[in-house]
């Protein structure tokens, strides 16, 4: 093996720094994409406004409390006495 000359050495250097700031500037486009949040939510607004309305539905009761809602407003009459806690109701 022939010992490598101080140009050869230089010119090996200077790829070797090329390539690695095309590393790095692949490394940052690709990152930058990983984290723009607000690319990806516009993207997938209507599926994403879809989970908002069903979290917010389950949190709030979700199926129980519209049943109880429907089915309360099926039960009740039309009140015709009240007296204190207690109230006659026509049915």
């Amino acid at each position: 093996m022939a010992p490598k000359t101080e140009e050869k050495l230089r010119a090996e250097l200077h790829e070797e720094r090329a390539a690695l700031a095309d590393a790095v500037e692949e490394l940052r486009t690709e990152l930058g994409e990983a984290t723009d949040v607000s690319g990806k939510l516009k993207a997938h607004l209507p599926l994403a406004a879809v989970g908002v309305f069903g979290l917010a539905f389950v949190k709030s009761g979700g199926i129980g409390a519209t049943m109880r809602l429907v089915f309360r407003r099926g039960r009740e009459g039309d009140e015709k006495a009240k007296a204190g806690p207690f109230s006659l109701i026509k049915r």
